[in-house]
């Protein structure tokens, strides 16, 4: 008796089990049937029917015919499954699957190929950087390598940093972050993988910001490599100093080396100044990052501070003389297109624009926050003609990120991050250099290139009326059985999915917003709608996140994206997500509709 208890009891789990893991397919929404019926014929959508569709719903109004036939066929070459397709025409099946892909029904402008003007000068873009790009992980003990920068530059990262250094027996260079027990790697090795992959992801130029700690006998043979390395694809200017910085388009293929020239390099580091890390890094010490929708990833600090090697510069410069300072390798001097300015008296002089050349300064990220307090305009205004590189503090050992959004508000061209972690800071990095076709220079808008009659410039902080409205649909998502283990989010259900969207942005505009949550469903359908109000939408980011509700512990984590405002596509469309680290999951996305009001 017993037994048939407990033989029954089992059945009824396990049925229990198979029913609520049991997949059911998706099927389109409410409003989505509608719309079809109401873009449709006896069942079936014709070409005219797509137009009408593509000029009324999705925004498309100047699409003619002829663009919805061509774009009918690329529907159907993607949907090609479907057995349905055997001419011209949608079933609803079709339609509702060409809604949901991301190939044919992408969410921005444009996916890979730049739309913006590129003739400006270098200064008119926001610029994807990379800070330490050698490491492969934390600050202080990995290992230095060639891979973090083929990474950087197949996703479209367009400024390398080399921190350069002698070898063990001085008689070559090493890169390598100093003063730490990163492991080196050879600096021919690190420019031989740039020349191969400088330009898979964007034919735009490629710039190097190199940290030089060398003699001026490797700065001669750093010149060496370099030349032949690079050869003909080498940017160098005529003129030491630059009236205006070139464009992106006139330095298409061209690598680029920004430094500060060796005459000054050298004088520095032979005066008595405090050993820093970087040009202008702080005591190690233990702090957190700001808090953006959660828990910033764990600082290991505590773990690896004890193990700072600290070591002088001045044992490399210490047999210089004044002679060897005026004639510091002329031919590696030549190479250098942008130069970088040593910072002298106050920020106040430091961010002096000069109206008969241009120049690079690189300020650490406390520095720049405590300028942006004191110095905001002038910041915006040394942006307008200059190039600003801001780079992450030292304490961040575990390669965390700061919020990029303060850099760009205030013009900052090089907003270094570091590519080796992830978290938010680093979705917001990805999403802004989305724009223009993923070609790593995004023109920066004109509000922070005017300047009144007065000299006034732009005010990230002045509150301003709305200029539009962003209406965000969410209306279901899909993909994370064929991306997921079935227990990855519960051992026993399927997942609990909800959906945060929100804007970073001026400070008025940022908002975060969430929907309900969908229980026990691998096809959520949310159905709902948020509205945000914006002042500057050209400076907006769309953050779209999913995760999934778990009652007793942290919510899992279900996928990701960043999206500029300014590029969105009216209408509805397929937003793919990505995971933790920013890569594109091959299934996941949500459908979701745009419109500006």
């Amino acid at each position: 008796m017993k037994e048939d208890k407990m033989s029954k009891l089992t059945y009824s789990v396990c049925c229990c089990f198979k029913r609520k893991f049991k997949f059911r397919e998706s099927e389109a929404p409410a409003e989505i049937k509608s719309l079809f019926q109401d873009y449709s014929e006896n069942g079936v959508m014709t070409v005219e029917h797509l137009q009408r569709f593509l000029q009324e719903v999705q925004g498309e109004e100047k699409v003619s015919l002829e663009e919805a036939e061509s774009f009918m066929e690329a529907i159907i070459k993607d949907i090609k499954h479907l057995h349905m397709l055997h001419r011209k025409v949608l079933h609803l099946e079709g339609f509702f699957r060409y809604l949901f892909s991301d190939v044919v029904n992408y969410p921005l402008i444009s996916i890979n190929k730049e739309h913006q003007d590129m003739t400006a000068p270098l200064s008119h873009y926001f610029i994807y950087t990379s800070h330490n790009s050698y490491l492969t992980g934390n600050q202080i003990s990995s290992d230095s390598s060639d891979e973090p920068i083929i990474k950087a530059l197949e996703k479209g990262v367009r400024v390398i940093e080399l921190d350069m250094w002698p070898n063990s027996t001085k008689d070559n260079v090493d890169i390598y972050h100093g003063r730490t027990l990163t492991a080196p790697v050879d600096l021919i090795k690190c420019l031989r993988s740039i020349r191969k992959h400088a330009f898979v992801a964007s034919e735009y130029p490629v710039i190097l910001t190199l940290e030089d700690h060398l003699t001026p006998d490797l700065q001669a043979k750093v010149a060496e490599m370099v030349t032949s390395t690079f050869g003909d694809v080498l940017f160098c200017s005529e003129s030491d100093v630059l009236s205006e910085f070139p464009s992106p388009e006139s330095l298409k293929r061209r690598i680029i080396i920004s430094t500060k020239p060796p005459k000054e390099y050298l004088q520095t580091k032979s005066s008595k100044e405090k050993p820093q890390v970087e040009d202008d890094t702080e005591k190690v010490k233990k702090s957190s990052e700001e808090a953006v929708w959660g828990k910033e990833v764990p600082n290991i600090a505590d773990q690896l501070k004890s193990n700072i090697e600290v070591q002088s510069d001045s044992e490399y410069y210490e047999e210089e003389d004044g002679h060897s300072l005026q004639n510091a390798a002329p031919q590696y001097k030549s190479l250098i297109a942008i130069q970088a300015r040593k910072r002298k008296g106050s920020m106040k002089e430091c961010l002096r624009v000069d109206p008969d050349s241009v120049t690079r300064i690189s300020l650490g990220e406390e520095k720049f926050e405590k300028a942006v307090l004191s110095h905001g305009p002038d910041l915006i205004r040394f942006t307008q003609r200059n190039l600003l590189r801001i780079f992450p503090k030292a304490m961040r050992l575990d390669s965390s990120n700061y919020n990029p959004l303060i850099g760009w508000l205030h013009g900052a061209q090089m907003v270094a991050l570091n590519m080796q972690g992830h978290g938010r800071y680093l979705w917001l990095m990805q999403g802004l250099f989305r724009a223009n076709g993923g070609c790593g220079y995004v023109k920066k808008p004109d509000i922070l290139q005017q300047i009144g009659p007065h000299k006034e410039v732009f005010d990230p902080n002045r509150v301003l009326p709305v200029r539009k409205t962003l209406k965000v649909k969410v209306y279901m998502g899909e993909g994370w059985h064929l991306d997921f283990h079935s227990t990855h989010f519960d051992k026993y259900s399927p997942p609990d999915f909800y959906v945060k969207v929100g804007i970073a942005g001026v400070a008025v505009d940022s908002k975060v917003k969430k929907t309900k949550i969908i229980e026990d469903n691998w096809i959520p359908n949310w159905d709902q709608e948020f509205e945000f109000p914006l002042t500057i939408p050209q400076l907006a980011l769309l953050r779209i996140e999913v995760h999934e509700y778990d009652m007793s512990e942290k919510d899992d984590f279900g996928g990701q994206t960043c999206l500029p405002v300014w590029e969105l596509r009216k209408g509805i469309r397929a937003i793919p997500l990505y995971d933790q680290k920013g890569e594109k999951y091959k299934s996941v996305k949500l459908l979701m509709r745009f419109d500006f009001v």
